[in-house]
């Protein structure tokens, strides 16, 4: 079956080009141009299950930070954040409110494609096939747990508040243990694609990472910055 996308655009123009290029691309797609109109479309799986939604940042009645920040208090579908404001903390603002990916505006529609299917492959990486686990041993990290197949990192027991994206960037780390990472690796590979060196959006994503599983993110302690080379998750950790 066709993914479903919904599609949060007001500007009618923009919300057609994208419905009829998704649409060839092979995505069922629905559209809301409020965000209260989307929020609560999102809030009734049964009637619309949405494997992700592409979200503008300015919208007529509430801004799409706000759209974000209410949608992952109550669900991890993934959101792809557009934004036609220049100023780069918007950017960041918005992956911190949990938007899994963004894309300045304008854009070509081949690249939100190409972000859109690096999204929805991620997803589909991290269901088990058949609602069966695939067997993968939790890997843990003195009080950390992080379990691949349940997509989830448990610090005390306690679940850690991630996105898709942020948890496969922990889960990446990881499974690389002791290794330096670059962020160009890192974004290799979670995204399965090299993004433009210039990216710093990841430096995002980590603070929020630390800001879960770490003690004390200010001096963290199983996610190291290595400067001028990247990141090292700790072997030992308590």
């Amino acid at each position: 079956m066709a993914d479903h996308i919904l599609v949060v655009e007001d500007d009618p123009r923009l919300a057609e080009m994208l419905t009829e290029y998704l649409e060839q691309a092979g995505f069922r797609v629905s559209g809301a141009a409020l965000g209260r109109d989307a929020l609560d479309m999102l809030a009734r799986p049964q009637q619309h299950a949405f494997g992700a939604v592409v979200l503008d940042l300015m919208l007529p009645d509430m801004d799409g930070l706000e759209v974000c920040r209410q949608l992952r208090a109550n669900a991890d579908t993934p959101v792809l954040m557009l934004t036609a404001r220049g100023d780069a903390i918007d950017r960041i603002v918005g992956l911190e409110m949990g938007a899994d990916d963004y894309l300045p505006k304008p854009f070509e529609p081949r690249e939100l494609l190409a972000r859109l299917r690096a999204i929805l492959r991620r997803r589909r990486s991290d269901e088990p096939a058949g609602g069966q686990g695939t067997g993968r041993q939790a890997l843990r990290f003195g009080r950390l747990e992080i379990d691949a197949d349940a997509h989830a990192a448990r610090l005390d027991g306690a679940p850690c508040e991630l996105t898709a994206y942020q948890f496969d960037l922990l889960l990446a780390l990881a499974q690389n243990a002791g290794r330096v990472l670059s962020r160009d690796t890192l974004m290799e590979l979670v995204k399965g694609e090299q993004i433009e060196a210039f990216d710093r959006s990841i430096d995002v994503h980590m603070s929020r990472i630390r800001a879960a599983v770490e003690d004390d993110p200010k001096k963290p302690r199983r996610i190291i910055t290595v400067r001028g080379a990247g990141y090292l998750f700790a072997k030992v950790q308590d």
